[in-house]
């Protein structure tokens, strides 16, 4: 127990201000794997349940505030939400997924029910979800971002919050 505990404040150390904008645990682990070039698949992520990675098995997520496909996550907030890319190839490979145009760029960006998909900047690697349920602000427009999930999971019973208008403490 000991371990852990050093092992879980030496990662919350490392990302600095990951309390402040509102991570959950990073005892997050993955099990089976991403597809051999596939752009999405679908991984049990710790804590969160059957979620779409990208290839490196990184989570993927959206924004509450991006239904229908309306690309608000633009400036600032792509410092730490990065879009996922793809084509209507990609697309096939899971069930919702989609390809759409970003207003803003021009670049495809997939899509998962309707909503554009990012990861986060915070997740280290594979199987993390450091940004299931953060709410943050670029822009003046609130965002929720939530883990893209295949199933119906629960989601934690208090969603964290960032306070700091989305700086995240750089």
């Amino acid at each position: 127990m000991k371990t852990t505990v050093l092992l879980l404040g030496a990662t919350v150390a490392a990302v600095g201000t990951l309390a402040a904008c509102g991570g959950g645990s990073s005892a997050q682990t993955t099990t089976g794997g991403a597809a051999a070039g596939a752009a999405v698949s679908v991984q049990n992520v710790s804590g969160v349940g059957q979620t779409l990675v990208d290839s490196s098995g990184k989570t993927l997520y959206f924004a509450d505030q991006e239904a229908g496909g309306m690309v608000k996550c633009t400036g600032n907030c792509l410092s730490f939400w990065m879009p996922a890319t793809g084509t209507a190839t990609d697309a096939k490979s899971v069930t919702g997924l989609g390809v759409m145009k970003r207003s803003d760029t021009g670049a495809d960006q997939l899509t998962f029910q309707g909503k554009p998909l990012y990861t986060f900047k915070l997740d280290s690697g594979a199987g993390k979800a450091q940004g299931n349920n953060v709410t943050d602000s670029f822009s003046g427009t609130s965002f929720t971002w939530h883990a893209a999930t295949t199933t119906a999971a629960a989601a934690p019973t208090q969603p964290p919050s960032n306070s700091s208008g989305g700086g995240y403490g750089y």
